[in-house]
């Protein structure tokens, strides 16, 4: 199996307003986006030539980002899908990228830790129309839900209300070009959209063999914010010290950190795991576990913690502890000694705040 698509295409409406300006896939998890980690994961299971799946209005982004793929080791082509249809319609316009050849599905928000490279070498050996991989959760309301005999799966259903089991089915698929016949069968869900589990389904009516590949490693659909700090604690995990930054004597790191190079730490703690990008200024300040600073960011006389902070923010002059939080790009947060006290906000559509 030498093709993937990656699927990419979708709005992220669930972590609104980070994606009114950055798409969910390139937002970073331990100051990398999530997309990168799919593309390595895929490169390693001995795929060459990826197509990702954009839509027409971040396909720039994509492209400025990620690249031909040369970073990867794999050829990368970028697929645009008008409309978001659904994951069977992404598929569809993906044809003539994938020609008659097997290939991977990948969904472009889910990070999976698991070694895919077995995975492939299992359905390339078999005679299965379709492989997908499931684990086991406590809310099977939330995915598509497949139910097994033996390694074989019988009934797959799309986000039931009653489910038949409780095995969902990770972003991750491999298929034979008989998908194309099933996608061509099928008519749009209730959503409006073509459901890759229809199609999926009317493969096994048409008696085509499809396995279930039950995973109970970590893996995550980073769709909503909690979700995105739960994978960078996750990957934060295995940071590594790498100290390429400088530091004063008045300052300490304790624990497994992570400081890029031109990054200054005055007088501040910072307690891993937690990583730190290029060209920051860290004074007076602590940075705490499972925090991912992005670079060339500026913290002053605060305290953070447990917390996504992308490039370019300022947070300085802030009496409480910053926690389980994600600040996107160029976000300002600074306190306020004045009298009488106020709170002065400029908040985009949907943002959040804890006071």
């Amino acid at each position: 199996m030498k093709k993937a698509i990656v699927l990419c295409a979708g709005k992220g409406t669930r972590l609104r307003p980070l994606t009114f300006t950055t798409a969910k896939h390139l937002i970073p998890i331990a100051n990398k986006p999530i997309l990168f980690y799919s593309l390595e994961n895929i490169a390693r299971a001995g795929i060459e030539e990826v197509g990702i799946v954009v839509s027409p209005h971040n396909a720039e982004e994509f492209k400025s980002i990620v690249g031909t793929g040369e970073n990867f080791g794999l050829r990368i082509s970028y697929i645009i899908q008008e409309e978001p249809k659904g994951l069977a319609h992404a598929v569809w316009v993906s044809r003539e990228f994938l020609g008659d050849e097997d290939f991977m599905m990948y969904l472009g928000d889910n990070l999976i830790l698991e070694d895919l490279g077995k995975f492939v070498k299992d359905f390339e050996n078999s005679d299965y129309a379709a492989s997908i991989l499931l684990s086991p959760v406590k809310d099977p309301t939330r995915f598509g839900v497949a139910v097994m005999e033996g390694d074989r799966v019988i009934k797959v259903v799309e986000k039931p209300k009653t489910p038949p089991s409780n095995l969902a089915i990770v972003g991750l698929y491999l298929f034979r070009n008989k998908i194309f016949e099933g996608i061509k069968n099928i008519k749009p869900s209730w959503r409006g959209e073509l459901e890759i589990t229809d199609a999926i389904e009317y493969l096994i009516e048409k008696g085509e063999k499809v396995r279930g590949y039950i995973v109970y490693g970590w893996w995550k659909d980073t769709g909503k914010p909690e979700d995105l700090l739960e994978a960078n604690r996750k990957i934060l995990m295995e940071t590594t010290e790498e100290l390429l930054g400088e530091m004063d004597d008045k300052s300490s790191i304790q624990g497994p950190v992570r400081i890029g190079k031109a990054s200054k730490i005055v007088n501040s703690v910072i307690r891993g795991p937690a990583v730190i990008g290029e060209n920051c200024f860290i004074k007076n300040s602590y940075v705490g576990p499972y925090s991912s600073i992005g670079n060339r960011v500026i913290l002053e006389d605060c305290e953070v913690e447990n917390s996504i902070v992308m490039d370019e923010c300022s947070i300085t002059g802030v009496e409480k502890r910053i926690d389980s939080s994600i600040l996107g790009k160029g976000v300002s947060v600074k306190g306020s000694q004045k009298r009488p006290a106020s709170l002065n906000l400029i908040l985009g559509n949907m943002s959040r705040v804890e006071l």
